[in-house]
């Protein structure tokens, strides 16, 4: 029996071994503000599980949303912004 072997290598590359292009970098930075915002509403929610929800609670997760909600406007006014600059020119 003969056997046969693979003469090239292996054509597509590990994802995993990959660095993150340019554009995905950009687009991470885009989003910190609502990332960052969103992390900060997850643990004010956790601080809340165990233990009774109090006024100053209700508060400081009522500020974070309000945090979360302008972030993800701002983003969205900058995608738009970008989207339409090339309109009419």
């Amino acid at each position: 029996m003969k056997h046969i072997d693979a003469l090239q290598a292996v054509v597509t590359a590990d994802l995993s071994d990959r660095e993150p292009t340019a554009e995905e970098l950009d687009a991470i930075e885009a989003e910190l503000p609502v990332i960052t915002a969103e992390v900060e509403l997850l643990d004010v929610v956790i601080m809340t599980l165990d233990r009774p929800v109090s006024e100053l609670c209700e508060r400081r997760i009522r500020r974070a949303r309000r945090r979360v909600l302008a972030a993800r406007r701002e983003l969205s006014n900058r995608a738009a912004d970008l989207s339409t600059s090339g309109v009419g020119a």
